[in-house]
């Protein structure tokens, strides 16, 4: 592996983590791990807020 897909490999793990909602202390010395927390926790919010924004939209049509 080069440091491209290490870096691949890490930013991945770290978008999972944040969908998830966690994170791992020893990785987030990481740079690329702390990107994916962050998208990953970005792409949550942004799927709860959908749901929510249908929810209170239901039965207003």
């Amino acid at each position: 592996m080069d440091s491209a897909d290490f870096a691949l490999q890490a930013y991945d793990e770290g978008r999972a983590d944040g969908v998830a909602g966690r994170r791992d202390q020893e990785r987030g010395q990481d740079a690329d791990y702390r990107v994916g927390v962050a998208d990953g926790e970005l792409e949550a919010f942004e799927t709860d807020l959908i749901a929510a924004i249908r929810k209170a939209m239901d039965g207003k049509r």
